[in-house]
């Protein structure tokens, strides 16, 4: 007699904001695009139909000469965050980059 292999399902993905869409491997644990609706910052998708809320919070402090990440919008994102209906949230922070000049 043979042995059976369980292969579960695939993981279907959704933009709560645009009409972008992905199909996965099971085990692929995200899935990020550029949203034309967040202006073109880079998000995550998230499982189809589980409720979850993306949101991107523009960055509120000074901006002088370091590298910040900007929207199509030309505002400053501090951070993406995914806010689940069970409570628990991810967050993904864009750190501003500091520049440094050296001679010899």
């Amino acid at each position: 007699m043979g042995g059976v292999i369980l292969v579960p399902p695939p993981k279907q993905w959704e933009c709560p904001h645009c009409f972008a869409g992905a199909v996965t491997p099971w085990n692929v644990q995200n899935r990020f695009h550029n949203c034309p609706a967040l202006a073109g910052i880079t998000a995550p998708m998230i499982p189809a139909g589980s409720g979850a809320r993306v949101r991107t919070v523009e960055r509120e402090d000074y901006v002088g000469t370091e590298d910040v990440q900007y929207d199509g919008n030309n505002r400053p994102i501090m951070s993406v965050i995914t806010e689940r209906p069970d409570g628990s949230n991810d967050t993904i922070v864009f750190a501003p980059t500091a520049h440094m000049r050296g001679e010899a």
